[in-house]
């Protein structure tokens, strides 16, 4: 898979930790080679799970020099595999942490904007750096996180003609220095790849290019200032 990756010309990957565990994982294939860095954090979906003892845990993971942002963190309002509540503790305790590692941070909001905006909002100036990733939201919620200096992530979700066409007509208002393009791997398989699909449908990492062309077309870029300005704008964000 790193192969096909720099084959395709993606010459370094962020590998998102999304459980203690996870995280663990991410830092050792860093570890091991060479354009892989990692994030530490807790997806919402486990935040019940947040403890003192797992905070601790984090911090030794945080302090790791592979490590160039804290998360995925954030609210997820529309699986709520973890109770509301919890998922704002787990939160807002790894903004803090992120503020005190003067890490940039990695976000998760899914239809909790409303909850999501204020508590971002409370330690925003504290953070070195902040993209929501997998930005699929509105465009209220869209100019309300560029009003915070927020970077967007933007995945194959706009490869897809049937639930990417409202983020599609968004891509215009973001400016180019807070633009950045992820695949979400192994999920969000672009719909529109010409070519037969992965196995399983498994995204990759080598499909990153496919969607920068498609936010190109949608932006009315061409595809080489859109590939230059997002890697810069990732270089600056993980420095």
């Amino acid at each position: 898979m790193i192969e096909r990756a720099a084959c395709a010309a993606v010459t370094w990957q962020l590998i998102t930790g999304t459980t203690i565990d996870d995280s663990r994982a991410a830092i050792a294939l860093a570890d091991e080679h060479s354009g892989l860095f990692a994030t530490a954090g807790l997806h919402p979906h486990s935040a019940r799970f947040y403890s003192a003892a797992l905070e601790a845990e984090l911090r030794d993971l945080l302090a790791h020099e592979q490590i160039k942002a804290a998360g995925e963190m954030g609210l997820d309002f529309n699986r709520d595999f973890s109770p509301r509540p919890e998922q704002e503790r787990a939160f807002e305790a790894q903004l803090a942490l992120a503020a005190e590692y003067k890490l940039p941070v990695f976000l998760h909001e899914r239809d909790a904007h409303e909850r999501f905006l204020p508590i971002l909002k409370s330690f925003r100036d504290t953070l070195p750096g902040a993209v929501v990733h997998c930005f699929t939201g509105s465009r209220e919620a869209l100019f309300a996180y560029l009003d915070l200096d927020c970077h967007i992530g933007i995945t194959g979700w706009v490869c897809d003609e049937r639930r990417g066409k409202s983020l599609a007509e968004l891509l215009p208002n973001i400016s180019d220095n807070r633009l950045l393009l992820e695949t979400d791997a192994p999920y969000l398989l672009p719909r529109d790849l010409p070519q037969a699909p992965p196995k399983k449908r498994r995204n990759e990492p080598a499909l990153l290019p496919w969607i920068g062309q498609r936010v190109a077309q949608l932006r009315g870029q061409e595809t080489q200032q859109v590939a230059a300005m997002t890697y810069q704008n990732a270089l600056t964000l993980f420095r």
